[in-house]
């Protein structure tokens, strides 16, 4: 079993708010790659991606990830992760990988700061197109996919807790 959880999903699917709960839940640490970017760049993600555009901000977004180097986290990863196929190796190699799936409706509900939320895309991507690409790399690279979309946060850690400490060979 490896000894780390990470999360992926699209912008507003709750990557960074379950995989808090989540982390206390298993009394695991936590890490969030949008935060180790903002902070060790000294700006948001907005500001990179207006700055020197969003095929950049993916390579810095890479470099973090290739840098994460834990055991008993839960990692929450930025949205565009699954570009980068050398950084999904690598998070494959140390840790389960869960695609936590919110259908375009209900992420569109979600997400009130388009403008200014740092997504990774085109100028000229429409987010519904950015959310069909990126659908078909989330399945290509999870080991477990649950569907967000009748279920609160808590509900969402809990079945990922579960299932990790099944895995385990541990009951609840």
């Amino acid at each position: 079993m490896k000894p780390n959880l990470t999360l992926i999903g699209m912008p507003g699917a709750g990557k960074s708010t379950v995989g808090i709960i989540l982390a206390k839940l298993l009394s695991f640490g936590f890490v969030d790659t949008d935060v180790l970017i903002q902070i060790r760049q000294k700006r948001s993600l907005q500001q990179i991606i207006e700055e020197s555009g969003h095929l950049n901000l993916r390579k810095i977004e890479e470099r973090e990830i290739l840098n994460i180097d834990v055991d008993n986290h839960v990692i929450a990863t930025g949205g565009s992760a699954v570009y980068s196929e050398k950084g999904m190796s690598h998070l494959q190699s140390i840790s389960e990988i869960v695609f936590l799936k919110v259908n375009y409706e209900d992420i569109l509900k979600r997400i009130r700061n388009f403008k200014t939320r740092g997504i990774a895309k085109s100028a000229d991507q429409s987010f519904l197109d950015l959310y069909n690409e990126r659908q078909v790399l989330y399945d290509r690279y999870a080991e477990m996919t649950i569907d967000c979309s009748a279920l609160d946060q808590e509900e969402v850690a809990g079945k990922i807790a579960s299932y990790y400490l099944l895995r385990l060979g541990c009951s609840e």
